[in-house]
């Protein structure tokens, strides 16, 4: 007898993805090249552009939606004869940094509406040690009426996409994958490694695969976390950071992290689950949330040092006039997500600073409805300092003469966050961190 492998390879069965956002369309795509896939998305909009061709995040080309066999909808009756589903929704954190869970539990009773006996449910949204059993199978088992492992099986296959990376895709990265049980863990391995070219790293339950994935963020998270404390105690000293770095970085197991603004959707959001999980557990994560306080604080002070560094050229801060250069959270993408640009623009407006903003990649609406401001185009003689706040391929060629003619006079600031700008830039004055 077939088993689900068998029959998706042969085409007998289908692969449905729940969400199609930055990490779902991808995974999606990757495997109608492959086997026959329904992408689901409860956006009606965002599935008419994709069966359009046109990807709503703005990360794949026309031709990736080329040769594939898969039927994008909105409608949950169509994912009625899908065997294997993979849940890729977004897991958000609340005003108050906790997990917001409600994107999860929404496709949780959307797949549990439509579960078969046999089926499969994998679940790549990143989320607390437990949340998979513990959160979303009871779902699965109260909507469905059937009974976990017995009648459908789970697993946990953590996403590690890394949006604008055009190297690390879903085919080119390792996957972790884990099963309830051995037969599911087996059966799981075998269906990522249709696309996944190099293959999979078997968890040994599905509890320590969403442990990996969420400490793989909090890592980096804490590391940036250090680089930045090291960046305010050596602006204090009169020295540059980065040129610190460079000097320690020449030792053979030195760690290359660097100071910057810790955004998006992934290492400014995980941490967060994994210290609920340990105020559940009553452990209060000391460093994990240390490392959160310093980089959530990063914009305040960017903006605060930038006001500073106007008032030491004797100019009145309430009116002065500032460009921010990049929204997005990172270089080269259109992901607004977590932006702590919009820290910095807040905070700047706090102290009556008049405030532009910049960025190549975003929609102004977009930005608008997110964090309450949009864009303006740059202008000659205008401002008394410009921050250049994300690396976009389009800022970081750019002589300094080119900013200097941004600025109203030669008491001009430039703030360069990342560093880039270090050595360049000889009549402006120069921060970073």
């Amino acid at each position: 007898m077939s088993n689900l492998f068998d029959k998706i390879v042969n085409k007998e069965a289908k692969i449905g993805v729940i969400g199609l956002g930055y990490v779902g369309l991808p995974i999606a795509l990757a495997f109608a090249k492959k086997v026959p896939v329904v992408g689901f998305d409860i956006n009606q909009e965002r599935v008419d552009m994709m069966n359009r061709g046109v990807d709503p995040s703005d990360e794949l080309e026309a031709s990736d939606f080329e040769n594939s066999d898969i039927v994008f909808t909105a409608k949950t009756e169509d994912l009625s004869d899908v065997n294997f589903f993979i849940v890729a929704v977004p897991t958000p954190i609340d005003e108050y940094n906790k997990p917001d869970l409600r994107p999860l539990i929404g496709a949780s009773k959307t797949v549990g509406s439509v579960l078969k006996k046999g089926d499969y449910v994998v679940f790549e949204s990143t989320v607390y040690p437990g949340c998979t059993e513990d959160d979303c199978v009871p779902i699965l088992e109260e909507v469905s009426g059937l009974k976990y492992v017995d009648d459908f099986k789970v697993g946990y296959s953590p996403e590690r996409i890394n949006p604008g990376d055009k190297e690390h895709t879903i085919t080119k990265i390792l996957k972790v994958v884990s099963g309830c049980d051995d037969e599911s863990l087996e059966i799981i391995a075998d269906v990522y490694k249709i696309i996944v070219e190099p293959g999979v790293h078997k968890a040994s339950n599905i509890k320590v695969a969403e442990a990996a994935k969420i400490i793989e963020n909090t890592q980096r998270d804490v590391n940036i976390a250090l680089m930045n404390e090291l960046s305010i105690i050596f602006n204090r000293i009169g020295i540059n950071t980065f040129e610190v770095l460079e000097a320690a970085g020449t030792k053979w197991n030195f760690l290359k992290f660097f100071p910057g603004l810790v955004g998006g959707h992934c290492i400014g959001v995980d941490p967060y689950y994994l210290t609920y999980k340990a105020e559940k557990l009553g452990y209060h994560a000391r460093i994990i949330n240390s490392g959160r306080y310093v980089n959530d604080s990063m914009g305040n002070y960017v903006a605060k040092t930038t006001v500073k560094k106007i008032l030491a050229q004797g100019k009145n801060v309430a009116g002065a006039k500032v460009l921010v250069m990049g929204a997005t959270f990172k270089e080269n993408v259109s992901d607004i997500r977590n932006s702590k640009v919009a820290d910095v623009v807040k905070e700047l407006r706090s102290f009556m600073v008049d405030v532009e903003v910049a960025d190549p990649y975003v929609d102004s609406a977009e930005l608008e409805e997110e964090y309450g401001f949009g864009l303006s185009e740059i202008k000659d003689g205008a401002y008394d300092a410009v921050i250049v706040a994300v690396n976009h391929d389009e800022y970081v060629n750019m002589p300094e003469a080119t900013f200097r003619k941004m600025m109203t006079d030669s008491k001009g600031i430039f703030v360069d966050v990342k560093g880039t700008f270090r050595g360049k830039i000889n009549e402006l004055t120069y921060w970073s961190l």
